[in-house]
């Protein structure tokens, strides 16, 4: 049977091509907003640091009426990093909204959220969103949509797939491409027409499969999924079982249900067939999970995540500082924070190490662990981390290391500096096409080779460039990356940095702390344009003596300081660094903070190296 009445669709799309916007349009549409009320910009990005960057982190949950049909939509993430997100929710579907920009077409990771989409079998509905841009290339992308379809090996059915066109902040959508509308219905239509509606069994026991998970400090853990199967009542004795763990065999009792209307989760006294619903009464619940009646505890298969692909070190704060700007900083508070996160990001995996005091935390990409790494920030945690490093595989005794897709649009002038940039970094060019005055490149890269070039390349293109990667494939090792052309300057002693001290020192380089700033010897308060690090004292007194000079009363002048921010912090470490994490400061070090100690230890290394 089927739930006419119901359709489940999620919204995926590259980064920046107007997720988020389109269902703030398709939600003000379904008159989920009164008409005089003032509606956030991506209302559906509701944490702090969603807002801030501008981007999807978590995937998000709303419905909407139309028609007396009630659509559910999810919101995810567009960022490569954030894909674990898009794969555990697409089981909670029957279709998809491939939304592509109307002037950049498909990207990176177009492909990859396409690719899991068709293989659970959705129909999908592409949306070519930005229509209004004045560079809109609309006939171009549709061919792009097509070929990338092709190259996916999309079924007939999906091949057939409907194009709209529409502006989400303008609040318009067409079914063609000359005759734009004034509002969403031709795009709410065709989901109703072209998405199927669920399929359901209302005589079967009660199932259903757990794509997300949400803490409530009321409530306890929540789980939401789509109800495959039979009815649910609240105070009703459940199980839970897990696909991939047949041990796993719990019974709790339902204590609240809960159905999502517009952007509220309202209570309901039971849950129906085809609809999402959130369940609570137990804390020991987690995604992949299958909710059963004791009638028919058959789990439902759930997707296996992609694996992580870099890995960083998480350390209790060992600094001269330590203790002193957190409220967490043990290794017991260290170690629940990463395990409870590993439970709600499938694709993050947290490890022990021999010490008790250091954690292996593997994750999709530097932007993926510097999210928590922020998030833990702000809740009041003081740690370290190392600098991020790639997975490698050994198969056959040979090396592999993992690869991505790289995506760069840049103006024609910035070509020749970025071939050359990429050149080093063992990248490959795989394509090159000319789109007006702009050229977009596509590279094969080592993922090591990303590691720390952010900065340098919006530096290369004026800040004008575009760049994206996602992972490809494991390929044979590349050999020797050296990404970082620069050294540190590093503070001599403890103590509190001094104008004198600091006016002395930047003549050495670019300073990265300002007067009155706590220090300690091996903390690094600057970099050298050279490859060498340098032992500077910023905390140095000028010697007062009953001698004037013509020049001793000038004002010693400072350049200004760009402190710098945590992605920045995490591409400038090398081997032999930490950053030092509190929710105040961002401080990188050294690992060994004696000078002495250090300078043996880089001689001894140095010797190695040279076969002595």
């Amino acid at each position: 049977m089927e739930n006419n009445n119901i359709r489940n669709i999620a919204i995926i799309a590259h980064v920046d091509h107007g997720k988020t916007t389109l269902v703030n349009a398709l939600l003000k549409e379904g008159g989920v907003f009164r008409e005089n009320q003032e509606v956030k910009d991506r209302v559906m990005d509701s944490n702090d640091l969603e807002r801030e960057r501008g981007i999807t982190i978590f995937s998000k949950n709303a419905s909407l009426m139309y028609n007396d049909v009630k659509i559910n939509v999810v919101d995810t993430p567009g960022h490569a990093d954030f894909g674990g997100e898009v794969e555990r929710v697409l089981k909670m579907v029957d279709g998809v909204l491939l939304v592509v920009d109307a002037y950049e077409g498909t990207m990176p990771q177009t492909r990859f959220v396409l690719e899991k989409a068709l293989a659970l079998g959705h129909r999908v509905i592409i949306v070519v969103n930005k229509v209004d841009r004045k560079d809109a290339r609309i006939i171009e992308v549709i061919d792009e949509v097509l070929d990338l379809l092709m190259d996916l090996n999309a079924s007939d059915e999906q091949l057939d797939s409907p194009f709209v066109f529409c502006s989400a902040r303008q609040g318009y959508s067409s079914t063609t491409q000359d005759d734009f509308g004034t509002d969403m219905k031709p795009l709410l239509d065709t989901i109703i027409k072209h998405i199927p509606a669920p399929s359901i069994s209302e005589d079967k026991p009660f199932k259903m499969l757990v794509s997300s998970c949400e803490a409530n400090d009321y409530l306890g853990k929540l789980a939401v999924g789509k109800v495959e199967a039979g009815y649910a009542k609240v105070n009703e004795a459940l199980d839970i079982v897990n696909y991939h763990d047949s041990s796993k065999h719990l019974t709790f009792k339902v204590s609240n249900i809960f159905e999502f209307q517009g952007l509220k989760k309202v209570p309901v006294t039971q849950a129906k067939p085809g609809d999402i619903v959130c369940i609570s009464g137990s804390d020991e619940i987690t995604i992949g999970d299958t909710v059963a009646n004791k009638l028919d505890l058959e789990p439902i298969p759930f997707v296996n995540i992609s694996e992580p692909s870099i890995e960083m070190e998480f350390s209790v704060n060992d600094s001269p500082l330590s203790g002193t700007e957190g409220k967490f900083f043990t290794s017991r508070h260290l170690r629940d924070r990463l395990m409870k996160e590993a439970v709600k990001d499938l694709s993050l995996k947290v490890y022990e190490t021999e010490s008790s005091d250091k954690f292996r935390v593997l994750g999709r990409g530097e932007m993926h662990i510097s999210i928590l790494v922020e998030n833990m920030r702000r809740e009041g945690y003081e740690f370290q981390v190392s600098m991020p490093k790639v997975i490698y595989k050994e198969e056959n005794g040979v090396k592999l290391e993992p690869f991505d897709n790289l995506t760069i649009d840049v103006p024609e002038n910035c070509v020749s500096t970025i071939m050359g940039s990429i050149g080093l970094r063992k990248g490959e060019l795989q394509n090159m096409n000319a789109k007006g005055s702009r050229i977009r490149l596509e590279f094969k890269i080592p993922s090591r080779g990303l590691f720390g070039y952010k900065s340098q390349f919006l530096t290369e293109t004026n800040g004008e460039g575009i760049m994206s990667a996602v992972f490809c494939d494991y390929e044979p090792y590349k050999g020797a990356i050296k990404t970082r052309n620069y050294g540190a300057l590093i503070a001599y002693e403890a103590g509190e940095t001094i104008v004198y001290g600091l006016f002395n020192t930047q003549e050495r380089g670019r300073l990265l702390v300002g007067p009155g700033i706590k220090v300690y010897a091996g903390m690094v308060v600057g970099i050298n344009p050279k490859s060498d690090d340098i032992v500077v004292n910023v905390c140095k007194k000028k010697q007062l003596t009953n001698i004037r000079s013509s020049s001793s009363d000038e004002a010693l002048r400072l350049t200004p300081i760009k402190p710098l921010t945590l992605e920045e912090s995490l591409e400038f470490l090398d081997e032999t660094e930490l950053l030092e994490v509190t929710p105040q400061n961002l401080r990188i070090r050294k690992k060994i903070l004696d000078h002495t100690i250090r300078g043996r230890d880089t001689f001894r290394k140095k010797q190695e190296l040279n076969g002595k």
